[in-house]
């Protein structure tokens, strides 16, 4: 208690009458009078006139130096231990060493340096850097801002600034490390070296800045993607959920047909169940009666008119009873039943392969007799058509006539001659009728040695419709960029080009669509590439990777014909495609995408494209092209035009929209042209 009692007591002459707290860092006036340093700067800094003890009112004529009071300093640091009270300039002085980047004043070690002198080696506050700025002596000195690693300046040999870099070793050195450790080496100032890392650094802040931007748009753009890659494949999955679910209904249908076959199968046989045993049955009960008729004349034996009696046996005992045999193995059922035992054989050997080796198989069709149910065509490209052998039961469903092949890209398809007469064997033209028919088997085998991949036109179509017929459009959906050429212009081998002329139309490049390399002309007809770029505007419809041109018009309906003359045959594509096609990314080009169709001439090859499908053709080498676009019958046929117009491939598709005739041009010069039709 009597501690506790001379602590309260100290308490009041340790107070500063201005704060009317402890001291901290206490100051003494030449009149006695101790005051918080702070207290007292704050005091006189709010007089601007004169200046006097705020205790006991001295004046003073100017501002006296304040020297602190160690003594009642040692006496409150004591007074603060005994009573347990926190020391404010500890806990500053722990609150201003956590922050690093604040430097403090080597003289005073209270305020915060402003200068630091490397002559010096030490920093220095406002107050006690003044001497560096008024007094002459320490002008030589050299003053910079505040440095935090001032020691780690210092050479650790020679205790000396290091304002030196030597560029051989990479390293700071001091002056005598100059004159001795690395005399003759290449060096420069320290400065100097700074500006030179800090602009390297800068350089690379640059470079990362524009990586680190490109990124971002690159992630940016994969985010999109993304969601265009999700929408794609929503959308790709109700279209593939469409085709199966149609194959689902046609086999569907298909089912029910062999189901009614064998209901009416079974009504048939019922029917004449019923009708034997109707009459079965009315023979029983003619001989009924006559049985009873004897039975009652039996009755009558001792009668004189039982002598006189006379029975005959109705007709009907002559004919023998028999249970017929009753099936539904008719013509009709036995036919559903192999047709649904070859398809399922034809779809497991489908399904067993890769999807991406289905295409060509769908396409061309397999060349084993029993195991195609689509017509069979070449594709060009033979060796990518994988080998299947089927091992299917007799009878062989949808088997072709034998003599039916397959026709070559472009080979034209020699129809027979319809309505031929009949050989009378009385007639006097007998024998010039058999020699006749001797010459056109000998020409008919003549061709097909000479081209095995031959079709008989009549056969083919009948072939074609009983399919058609059978799976109604499946076979159309299925045939993508198949060479057949159309029957109705297709003569022997050629086409009248008086008969394509009647479709044609005038057509003309949509600028719009012109990639910038090439150049219309002659009223937007005729299209050049360069190799300066065109200042057209850069809009959604325009091609922006391959050097790409649209038509204006689009059809689709009815048969349109239109000629292209080409300035050389290679590096160019000609085609169709539909308006959505894609105009910037690296699928945009012809036959590389599911929404155009081209034949296209790459150096000397010619292969016809379709959703990055090619097919290889024999090169006609031509310099005027037609096109004959059917869009009833869904089919592109494309004609060597000369004095005839000969065709070379047909693209047989279904379409769901309007398709543009479309052109890539790659060589430099290279053009193409819209013919003027005329006859």
């Amino acid at each position: 208690m009597a501690e506790n009692m001379s602590l309260l007591s100290l308490e009041d002459d340790l107070t500063c009458s201005i704060c009317l707290g402890l001291f901290e860092n206490p100051v003494s006036l030449i009149c006695g009078h101790s005051f918080c340093a702070n207290c007292l700067e704050a005091t006189w800094n709010d007089r601007t006139t004169s200046m006097f003890c705020p205790h006991c009112r001295m004046p003073f004529s100017s501002k006296p130096g304040l020297k602190k009071n160690t003594v009642l300093s040692a006496v409150v640091d004591a007074y603060r231990v005994k009573a347990g009270v926190p020391d404010p300039v500890m806990e500053h002085v722990e609150e201003t060493r956590t922050d690093p980047d604040q430097i403090k004043c080597d003289t005073c070690m209270e305020a915060e340096a402003v200068k630091t002198c490397l002559t010096c080696m030490a920093s220095y506050c406002e107050d006690h850097v003044r001497p560096h700025r008024d007094n002459a002596i320490f002008r030589a000195h050299q003053l910079s801002d505040p440095l935090p690693d001032l020691l780690e300046r210092l050479c650790p040999d020679h205790s000396k600034l290091m304002e030196f870099y030597c560029t051989h070793h990479q390293c700071c050195i001091c002056s005598t490390c100059l004159q001795y450790e690395h005399k003759g080496c290449e060096f420069t100032g320290t400065d100097e070296q700074r500006h030179k890392q800090k602009t390297g650094f800068m350089d690379k802040l640059n470079t990362l800045d524009v990586k680190i931007d490109k990124n971002q748009q690159v992630v940016l753009q994969m985010k999109e993607q993304q969601n265009k890659l999700k929408e794609l494949v929503l959308t790709r999955k109700r279209i593939l959920e469409g085709e199966y679910r149609k194959i689902r209904e046609l086999i569907d249908r298909d089912e029910m047909e062999a189901m009614l076959a064998i209901d009416k199968e079974q009504e048939k046989g019922q029917n004449r169940l019923v009708s034997l045993m109707k009459k079965f049955n009315e023979n029983i009960d003619r001989m009924s009666s006559t049985k009873s008729e004897i039975n009652s004349l039996l009755d009558q034996s001792h009668s004189l008119t039982f002598l006189k009696a006379s029975v005959d046996l109705p007709s009907v005992v002559n004919f023998e009873p028999y249970n017929p045999r009753i099936n539904v193995d008719s013509q009709g059922v036995i036919a559903h039943h192999s047709s649904a035992v070859g398809l399922k054989e034809w779809i497991t050997k489908l399904l067993e392969l890769p999807a991406e080796k289905r295409i060509p198989l769908l396409q061309a069709g397999f060349r084993e007799p029993g195991f195609c149910i689509g017509p069979i065509l070449t594709l060009g490209n033979q060796s990518s058509i994988p080998t299947v052998q089927p091992n299917f039961t007799q009878p062989r469903p949808f088997m072709p006539p034998r003599h039916v092949r397959s026709p070559s890209p472009g080979a034209p398809l020699r129809a027979k001659a319809s309505g031929a007469k009949k050989k009378d064997p009385h007639s006097k033209s007998h024998a010039n009728t058999d020699q006749k028919d001797q010459r056109e088997r000998k020409e008919r085998k003549d061709r097909k040695e000479q081209s095995p991949n031959r079709v008989d036109q009549k056969d083919f179509e009948q072939w074609r419709q009983a399919l058609q017929n059978t799976f109604q459009n499946t076979p159309a959906r299925l045939m993508t960029g198949v060479s057949v050429p159309d029957g109705s212009l297709a003569g022997d081998g050629f086409a009248k080009r008086s008969d394509l002329l009647k479709y044609g139309t005038i057509l003309s490049f949509d600028v719009r669509t012109t990639h910038k390399r090439i150049v219309l002309s002659e009223n937007d007809t005729k299209a050049t590439v360069t190799d300066e770029p065109t200042n057209y505007s850069d809009i959604h419809t325009r091609f922006a990777v391959c050097s790409q041109v649209l038509c204006t018009k689009g059809f689709s309906q009815g048969r349109h014909y239109w000629e292209i003359k080409m300035s050389s045959n290679n590096f160019c594509g000609l085609g169709l495609a539909y308006g959505t096609i894609d105009r910037k990314g690296p699928s945009s080009r012809l036959g590389r995408n599911a929404e155009s169709w081209c034949v296209e001439w790459f150096n000397v090859r010619l292969s016809a494209w379709h959703n990055s499908i090619e097919t290889v053709l024999e090169n006609p080498n031509p310099s005027r092209v037609g096109i004959l676009l059917d869009c009833d019958e869904g089919s592109a046929t494309f004609y060597n035009v000369k004095d005839r117009a000969f065709p070379f491939h047909t693209f047989v598709f279904p379409f769901s929209k309007p398709v543009y005739p479309a052109f890539w041009i790659f060589s430099n010069g290279s053009n193409v042209s819209l013919c003027k039709l005329t006859s």
